[in-house]
C-alpha cells in the first residue's frame, strides 16, 4: 500500500470490478476519462470480468493498475495505472480517474498520480514519464501541470467528443525535473 495524506493506493482486487463497472457505465465520468471514448464506457459486466481477469495477472515490470482509496473513508474512489514501462529506456506511462464525483476538485487525483509517480521514480529508477488528456479536460490539464509535467506536444483535432473536436495534449517529466520539484516543496 501506498499512503498518502488524502489517498492511498493498493493492489487492485477482483471485488474492485464492480466499482469499475459503475465508474465506466456513468457518461460523465467517461467524457472526463476518455472524452467518451466507447472503449472505456459503457460496458458489460461480462466485459469488465474479462478486462480484471487480464488487469489481476499483469506483471508489475511492464503495467499495474492500482485502486486509489479515500484515506479517510477507505472506500475506492478511482484507479492510477502505468504501462508500456521500458526498463532499458527508463520511461512509463501513466493514467488516473477518479470515478467517485464526490472528490473530483480536492486533489484526490494529484495526490494519487503524485503518489504513483513517486513509487515509479523510487522503484523502478526511471528517467521520464507521461501521459496525456484531451484539451477539453482543464482540471486534468491543471492537475499534470501543477505535478511538474510539461506539454510536450499535441495531436490536433484527434478527439471527437459532444459534437466538436479537441486536441489531445501529450505531457511529459523527466527525472530531474520531478527531484528539483519535491527539493522546491519539501518533499521526499
Amino acid at each position: 500500500m501506498i499512503e498518502g495524506r488524502l489517498t492511498r493506493l493498493r493492489a487492485l482486487r477482483s471485488e474492485d470490478a464492480a466499482h469499475h463497472l459503475r465508474w465506466r457505465n456513468d457518461p460523465e465520468v467517461v467524457r472526463w476519462a476518455a472524452a467518451g471514448d466507447p472503449c472505456f464506457g459503457p460496458v458489460t459486466a461480462e466485459a469488465v470480468a474479462l478486462a480484471f481477469d487480464t488487469m489481476l495477472r499483469l506483471s508489475p515490470r511492464e503495467s499495474a493498475v492500482f485502486t486509489v482509496e479515500d484515506a479517510a473513508g477507505g472506500g475506492a474512489i478511482g484507479m492510477a495505472d502505468y504501462r508500456d514501462l521500458d526498463p532499458y529506456a527508463g520511461v512509463a506511462t501513466l493514467g488516473v480517474t477518479i470515478g467517485e464525483k464526490e472528490f473530483w476538485g480536492r486533489g484526490h487525483g494529484s495526490e494519487a498520480l503524485r503518489l504513483l509517480m513517486d513509487h515509479l521514480f523510487g522503484a523502478y529508477g526511471l528517467h521520464r514519464m507521461e501521459l496525456d488528456t484531451w484539451s477539453g479536460n482543464e482540471r486534468a490539464v491543471r492537475c499534470f501541470l501543477g505535478l511538474g509535467f510539461r506539454e510536450e506536444g499535441r495531436r490536433r483535432a484527434a478527439v471527437l467528443t459532444d459534437g466538436r473536436r479537441h486536441d489531445r495534449v501529450l505531457f511529459g517529466i523527466l527525472r530531474e525535473e520531478w527531484a528539483g520539484l519535491a527539493a522546491a516543496t519539501g518533499r521526499p
